[in-house]
């Protein structure tokens, strides 16, 4: 399928985009497993980030009921709405597939929720490398209104996503994801997959949805949460005194005080820190400002 979409996309005056990141999935069998992966039924419907020259969107429209695909690349929605229209063109999309031209990062998700008859949402995603950070942010932000995501980024991204406290790659992202949600490494995927090649190697995991149990680790506020995390992380070197003083919640005396009755040390650095202890801290925080 890799000199197919080529021609392809040379056909309709068209070329992957560096603005947009684009690195095309080319291969069916590929496109397959990650579709396995996500354990549909005829029952589903199913919101595909990024539908490209259609490699995942078509074995997702033959597992799901309806595939809502959301694509930025005007070009591309040309491209499928042309190739509409009945048995006269068999390369078109399903008549199961409804497209959106939007950007993912711009997205309503309550609307999409709607869009998907009121139920939470089941992600596929190849992600452009260039939107995976902020991506998995939104994800975050709206985890209430997600089943699960299966998405395609980069491997380093993804490690950093199952890394442990202690490692280089433990950090926001590992924190805050890990409140929400857990992760599970599918797959590694090659350059050799993708129009055009890039020069990093992929990988697919699946993030489900499930805050943390309150009867584990207690109440706590989550926005009050993301200031301690970023404000530490925010300067990797400095120690967990320093660097949570630089967040301006209370005076430095206050939070000395505060990560010792955390029984943490106000030496250590925020990559030694598992997400409980995040928490723990988090909670006397909240009893401080409250005083």
């Amino acid at each position: 399928m890799y000199q197919q979409s080529k021609t392809l996309l040379k056909e309709q005056g068209l070329a992957a985009s560096k603005k947009l990141g684009q690195n095309f999935l080319v291969h069916r069998h590929t496109a397959e497993r990650i579709v396995d992966y996500a354990e549909l039924s005829k029952q589903d419907t199913v919101l595909e980030i990024g539908v490209g020259l259609g490699a995942l969107t078509r074995p997702l429209a033959e597992a799901a009921g309806q595939v809502i695909g959301l694509e930025a690349d005007s070009g591309i929605i040309r491209l499928h709405e042309e190739q509409q229209g009945g048995p006269e063109h068999p390369d078109g999309l399903p008549e199961n597939v409804q497209l959106l031209h939007q950007d993912v990062l711009k997205a309503d998700y309550p609307e999409l929720v709607q869009l998907s008859q009121g139920k939470k949402l089941k992600i596929i995603a190849n992600l452009p490398y260039s939107i995976s950070s902020p991506f998995l942010f939104q994800l975050i932000e709206h985890h209430e209104q997600i089943d699960f995501a299966v998405v395609m980024l980069q491997k380093e991204v993804a490690q950093r996503l199952l890394a442990q406290p202690g490692t280089k790659e433990y950090g926001v992202p590992t924190v805050l994801l890990r409140t929400v949600a857990t992760v599970k490494m599918l797959m590694s995927v090659g350059p050799e997959e993708f129009h055009p090649r890039p020069k990093i190697d992929s990988a697919v995991i699946r993030i489900s949805f499930s805050p943390l149990s309150e009867r584990a680790v207690g109440a706590f506020d989550h926005n009050l949460l993301k200031i301690v995390v970023n404000s530490t992380f925010g300067q990797r070197r400095k120690t967990l005194l320093n660097g949570l003083a630089s967040s301006g919640l209370l005076s430095k005396d206050v939070l000395r005080e505060c990560i010792l009755q955390a029984e943490l040390l106000p030496s250590v650095r925020a990559e030694q820190l598992a997400l409980e202890e995040f928490i723990r801290l988090t909670q006397v925080i909240t009893k401080h400002k409250s005083q």
